[in-house]
């Protein structure tokens, strides 16, 4: 028996070896094939992967804050919430203005943090080179990885810090008024590289300009030009991050103690994860399914790719081995002679793809991950690239052992061949030889030696137009949010801020917004009172919804109807997910001593807030939010308005003329107009706008190479069909014309079921987008890629025929039919 095992092995191994030297070309391009497959499918599952990860593993090593506590009250006492049993680590910061780098304004600097906690027990930076800052340093600072890209600097540089003077910060100095900080220039080391969640959440991404953290030494060596003077910083507002010692699970405590001690229901204590992590984690998640998806094409067409080839292969080592199995090979040698060649070019290929793959790894993750990653460079996610090093060697072996299995049982076995009813029917109604014979090419797979893969070449065409289709449509949603602010319920232009902390800047703000309503391109006025209430681990930002001389600004709504009574709310679609209701759910909210309960009357978008996403909050009515905040702190801890124009109005001069219309009333001389910034979750999506379109690339590939595989293989495989046709009078252009109808009916095929898919799907895949960002859904337009896929596929097509009907046309009639 041994003997036997012995000899069988020998005989594949010597048949491998001949098989390397006379067919190592084709074996080269097999494992490059593989190659080329197995990098591209597990760089995009690995950089999904890793895409995915980043913010927790980031978060793992940060000690982040659980919450932000928005006391928003000057005098607050924060010894009392340090003194709490939930509060591991605390960091106050005054909400002023802290200083700018120079040579790069716009790098993200945020608050000045008082406390040394900050950057050791609290928000600890994940460093990628250098080292943390000493707390106890005015002059070192970490930086994260986008600041130097963008600001052109690098580890150990010095910056310069220009920080505002102390009678700057007392009159409200914040940096964007014109005039330059006047105080010191303090010069900074860049000692570390480096990643927080609040800095790098805050300051990274797309259009931004990267974070300078700055030790808490900066602020106690410069805490005049931090919070002003004594008189002033009587007036300022300090706030505070907390870690909490049983994280998000501590927080309904942590706000019931909170209360307790201050006195005070309706302080704002946003999470850091629900208000400022999770968007960037939605538009993450996105990005790493559309990753995801490529992976999934980019497998599909390798699976057709790579199989053809191995077809190829194993049909022509087949004919070889049928003349060594005539002579005493068993069915079993056959079988592992055929598949020891594809075995060993696709074990070569999948290292190499693998190794790739590692190489590739530099530049993963994608889009708003690679802001975040704690570990940017190569990276090797074994758990992926060791299944796919396995995967990829087997796959390619068992279809080339399958291919040959198969090719033995035809022989055994000869089936009667299916006969198609279209070409039946073609010959049933007299049409041209021609197009008889190229439909039964088409349809039908016939049997043995002259057999050609129909059903894979069928579905090619389908899944390629389903692909391509589906793609493009799936971007034409992408190109219409990334254009439309509306999508993300922004529908005005303009915005102002008119008061905060329970005191408007101006008396003259009703006059001034009656004015503006009053204004011929202004279509909708909206006056916004916003303060913070709490629902069990869940803050709701809550927005008045008051319409200016009866002009409203749209609602957009993604279910139900705007509040009409005191007891009715619309939640923003984050908000309700969060707290697991849906509409007609009842809740209850804190926001002063009384708890109050609302009826969910439907779930929409609101304004973007200082301290809110346009997903995350709730519409109220005047009366009901008059209900909800009755015996706060402060009536009101933003008033702000919101301004829609008319199509067409240019926001830049109608903002102007609003500005200088408030000017004219007494008291209005303060209120100015802007034009509101886009939300920032359109430049996430215009970031991965490329991802479709390269999979509709990889999906079109595989529907030329599923096409184009069969019309070359049927002219080889039933060559001896077109000689006798050819001796009986078929001219040269006649079998041209049977190749060219072969893929013409494919490729009609492909669009038959492929338009109808490809819609559907692409609609399908855009509104699950759409819920996954959120935004308003809005079915996607593809009239251009429905006028033009037809032409474009039938041209590409018949393209694809002209070397196959060559072939065909440049048959040797006599010396196919003497030979077989």
């Amino acid at each position: 028996m041994l003997w036997r095992v012995g000899g069988g092995v020998r005989i594949v191994l010597t048949w491998l070896r001949l098989e390397v030297r006379r067919r190592w070309v084709s074996l080269v391009v097999l494992a490059l094939l593989v190659a080329v497959s197995t990098v591209t499918v597990l760089t995009a599952t690995a950089g999904a992967r890793r895409g995915d990860t980043a913010l927790n593993r980031l978060a793992a090593q940060a000690l982040p804050s659980t919450v932000a506590v928005l006391a928003n009250q000057p005098g607050f006492n924060w010894n009392k919430v340090k003194a709490l049993p939930e509060v591991a680590a605390i960091s106050r910061f005054p909400v002023t203005f802290d200083f700018v780098v120079e040579g790069c304004p716009n790098a993200s600097t945020d608050f000045a943090m008082m406390d040394a906690s900050y950057g050791t027990t609290i928000e600890r930076p994940v460093i990628i080179a250098g080292r943390r800052f000493d707390p106890s340093r005015a002059d070192e600072v970490v930086v994260t990885p986008q600041f130097l890209a963008t600001c052109h600097h690098q580890l150990g540089d010095t910056l310069t810090l220009d920080l505002a003077t102390p009678k700057q910060i007392d009159q409200s100095f914040e940096g964007s008024q014109g005039a330059a900080p006047a105080g010191p220039h303090v010069r900074a080391r860049i000692v570390g590289v480096g990643n927080t969640i609040w800095d790098s959440v805050n300051g990274n991404g797309p259009e931004q300009h990267g974070a300078v953290i700055a030790s808490p030494g900066l602020y106690a060596r410069y805490p005049a030009n931090m919070v002003g003077t004594s008189a002033g910083s009587s007036q300022l507002y300090i706030n505070a991050l907390v870690r909490l010692k049983g994280g998000a699970a501590a927080i309904p405590a942590f706000r019931a103690d909170l209360a307790r001690v201050t006195g005070r229901s309706d302080i704002d204590v946003p999470t850091i994860q629900g208000f400022w992590v999770d968007p960037v984690r939605r538009l993450i998640q996105y990005e790493s399914v559309c990753l995801l998806g490529f992976a999934v094409a980019a497998l599909v067409a390798a699976l057709f790719l790579v199989g053809q080839a191995v077809a190829r292969y194993t049909s022509a080592t087949m004919a070889d081995l049928a003349v060594l199995q005539s002579v005493g090979m068993t069915s079993r040698q056959v079988v592992a002679a055929a598949a020891a060649a594809p075995l060993l070019a696709s074990a070569a290929g999948a290292t190499l793809g693998v190794a790739g793959s590692i190489v590739a790894s530099r530049w993963t993750p994608i889009g708003a991950a690679s802001y975040l990653e704690p570990h940017p460079g190569i990276d090797a996610d074994w758990q992926i690239l060791g299944a796919g090093w396995v995967l990829a060697p087997a796959l390619v072996t068992a279809a080339s052992a399958a291919a040959a299995a198969l090719a033995l049982a035809a022989r055994r076995h000869q089936a009667t061949p299916r006969r198609s009813g279209v070409a039946a029917a073609a010959a049933a109604a007299g049409l041209p030889v021609s197009l008889v014979v190229g439909s039964r090419f088409a349809l039908e797979p016939g049997r043995g030696r002259s057999a050609v893969p129909v059903r894979p070449a069928m579905l090619g065409a389908i899944v390629g137009v389903l692909g391509v289709l589906a793609a493009f449509t799936f971007s034409a949603g992408v190109s219409d949010a990334s254009a439309n602010p509306a999508r993300f319920g922004q529908t005005w232009q303009l915005d102002t801020y008119l008061g905060e902390g329970g005191q408007d800047f101006s008396p003259a703000g009703s006059q001034v917004l009656r004015a503006v309503a009053a204004d011929p391109e202004v279509t909708g006025v909206d006056d916004a009172l916003v303060d913070g209430a709490q629902s069990g681990q869940v803050s709701v930002e809550s927005f008045t919804y008051t319409p200016v001389s009866g002009k409203r600004v749209p609602a957009v709504l993604t279910g139900g109807r705007m509040p009409a009574s005191a007891s009715e709310i619309v939640l923003g679609p984050t908000t309700a997910k969060a707290m697991h209701v849906t509409i007609g759910s009842t809740i209850r909210l804190t926001g002063g001593p009384v708890p109050r309960t609302f009826t969910v009357t439907g779930t929409g978008f609101v304004p973007q807030g200082p301290h809110n996403n346009y997903d995350d909050g709730a519409w109220l009515t005047q009366a009901g939010y008059d209900r909800l905040f009755h015996g706060a702190e402060f009536a009101f801890k933003f008033h702000l308005a919101t301004v829609s124009l008319r199509p067409g109005a240019d926001a830049d001069a109608v903002a102007k003329r609003l500005t200088a219309t408030a000017a004219k009333i007494k008291g209005g001389q303060g209120i100015g107009f802007e034009v509101s910034a886009p939300p920032p979750e359109i430049v996430g999506i215009k970031d991965v706008a490329v991802l479709p379109l390269a999979l509709a690339a990889f999906l079109a590939l595989l529907a030329v190479g599923a096409i184009g595989y069969a019309l070359s293989i049927a002219v080889r495989r039933r060559r001896h069909e077109l000689a006798v046709l050819r001796a009986l009078g078929m001219t040269r252009w006649q079998s041209r014309l049977v190749v060219m109808t072969q893929a013409t009916l494919l490729a009609v095929i492909g669009l038959a079921f492929g338009i109808p898919l490809g819609v559907a799907a692409g609609r399908t895949l855009w509104r699950a987008a759409a819920g996954m960002a959120p935004l308003a859904y809005h079915t996607p337009a593809t009239l251009w890629a429905l006028v033009l896929i037809a032409p474009v596929v039938l041209v590409v097509a018949n393209l694809l025929a002209g070397w196959p009907g060559h072939r065909a046309a440049r048959l040797r009639t006599a010396e196919i039919l003497r030979t077989e």
